[in-house]
């Protein structure tokens, strides 16, 4: 008896099938585009607190359980379409520039859309041959392009906490292995003192990725950073100097595009101490590797290729949906510990026969081919056109470096490097946290812009002060966008600032009184 169901638009399957079943996912998504039409708030985000939003899209869903009958495909599609469209994010927007979260290239949308069709997975050749080979081709071509030989390899992840986690792993378990220490079998505890080094401004997952590891974030040891927040390469020596003789230092640690800064740390002179130390030298360029694309930036990642293994987020600088992170190794076979071989997935002789893939290279077991959608980018775009997208962001950042530079009441806090501008609204006589921090907030709830917010020791000095961020990843904004996100921000804070002088005043008559 056949099982095969009729779907509700009338196709002979509900599955995705190859051929049709792709055009139908493509209709879905028409479908979907045409019942939100009217409804878009074609904001940032949308206006209200976020309480109210929150519980408006909890309203419409309705109760909190799974319905015992199903109001068919394309009525479901259409009212999770009007809920995002209504009460979503739109990475679009001109003035959407609050975080590392680019909008996505529509290749990239309709190359993930086929990822999630086909639904293989990269562990093993029977369930995806063909993402298999893209993925390895992929990989290749972004290892060439960092540098590497033809010994390295790679593997996608869920992310560039993920990839770093990985990176982690890898290090600690070769650099045990090179101790005579079998890791896998004796755990951490076989480790004398364990630790990993990293600038003061390194991202958190580092502490995170030591934390799961079994070091404990205490492994974590910070680095001194520069006036531009980049590690010092004689503290980090000196910090080797005074733990070599009690502590097991595991990996050194640099960033090539710091969260906040972009900036990066001087690499050739970190991968001299390392290699001096005989350390594992790992780059967490999630944000800063696409810097390879362009012409005019890429010298800022100069001596990426003497890194042992280097994370890369393309769902950063690529605009790719999330999540496009990558790990790379400078040697492939230093994956090794992570190989297993399962008796229903890759037996030893279906691996001798061809038939393995890349379940040794990854925690993961089903992973899907995020793969796809950037390697559509790079064969639709090539390296050159992105180059000239970076290029763009870069230059929107000069330029609202310039409008910063402009105003006395704005202060620019760092120099740009990539597409990140850190600045701060100054006022007399209150809270200037508390009104930035403010700030912020009504433009978010007004929908009119989205920028970020961060917390810096303003000239390397005292305790970090919030500050605002404008993080720019959308080649499409122009400079006059920059100029209205601008007036728009100064409009608002002088309107904080004039209710917080207001209550201050206020505050001082009852206290006379």
């Amino acid at each position: 008896m056949s099982h095969r169901l009729v779907s509700t638009w009338g196709r002979s399957s509900r599955f995705a099938r190859p051929g049709e079943g792709w055009a139908e996912v493509g209709g879905g998504l028409a479908q979907a585009a045409a019942a939100v039409a009217d409804s878009h708030h074609r904001s940032p985000l949308p206006s209200g607190s976020p309480e109210d939003m929150l519980a408006a899209v909890a309203t419409a869903l309705g109760p909190e359980r799974i319905p015992e009958t199903g109001t068919g495909e394309p009525a479901a599609l259409a009212h999770l379409a009007r809920l995002i469209a209504t009460y979503g994010l739109d990475l679009t927007h001109e003035l959407c520039a609050a975080h590392l979260q680019p909008p996505p290239l529509t290749v990239a949308v309709v190359a993930d859309a086929l990822a999630s069709a086909t639904n293989a997975s990269l562990d093993t050749y029977d369930s995806g041959p063909a993402t298999l080979a893209i993925e390895k081709w992929t990989i290749n071509a972004l290892a060439r392009l960092a540098g590497f030989t033809e010994s390295a390899g790679g593997v996608f992840g869920p992310g560039g906490s993920y990839s770093n986690l990985l990176a982690l792993l890898i290090a600690r378990d070769y650099g045990a292995a090179q101790r005579g220490i079998d890791i896998r079998h004796n755990g951490v505890s076989a480790l004398p003192r364990p630790v990993v080094l990293c600038s003061r401004v390194a991202h958190f997952s580092i502490h995170r990725a030591c934390a799961a590891l079994g070091l404990g974030e205490a492994a974590v040891v910070p680095v001194e950073v520069d006036a531009d927040h980049r590690m010092i390469p004689a503290a980090l020596e000196a910090v080797l100097a005074d733990l070599a003789e009690s502590h097991t230092p595991m990996a050194v640690v640099a960033t090539a595009g710091t969260t906040d800064f972009g900036t990066i740390d001087p690499l050739p002179a970190i991968a001299d101490i390392a290699a001096r130390y005989g350390l594992w030298l790992h780059v967490d360029a999630a944000y800063g590797f696409g810097s390879l694309f362009s012409d005019k930036l890429s010298a800022l990642l100069a001596g990426i290729e003497r890194a042992d293994s280097i994370t890369l987020d393309l769902h950063k600088i690529g605009w790719q949906p999330a999540a496009a992170s990558v790990l790379l190794l400078a040697d492939a076979e230093r994956f090794a510990s992570l190989n297993r071989s399962v008796a229903y997935l890759n037996p030893d002789d279906d691996v001798k026969a061809g038939y393995g893939g890349l379940l040794g290279q990854t925690l993961q077991t089903t992973r899907r081919p995020d793969v796809l959608k950037v390697a559509a980018t790079f064969l639709a775009y090539g390296r050159r056109e992105l180059g000239a997208m970076l290029d763009g962001c870069h230059e929107l950042a000069r330029h609202a470096a310039r409008r910063i530079a402009s105003e006395l009441q704005l202060e620019l806090v760092a120099p740009v490097t990539l597409t990140t501008v850190v600045f701060r609204y100054r006022c007399e006589d209150l809270d200037l946290d508390q009104v930035n921090a403010e700030v912020r907030r009504r433009l978010i709830s007004s929908g009119r812009a989205l920028i970020g917010r961060t917390q810096v020791r303003v000239n390397g000095e005292g305790e970090p002060r919030t500050c605002l961020k404008l993080t720019l990843l959308n080649p499409e904004t122009s400079a006059a966008d920059i100029e209205a996100l601008f007036d728009e921000l100064l409009r608002v804070a002088l309107e904080v600032e004039s209710e917080g002088l207001r209550s201050s005043v206020e505050e001082m008559v009852k206290i006379h009184e």
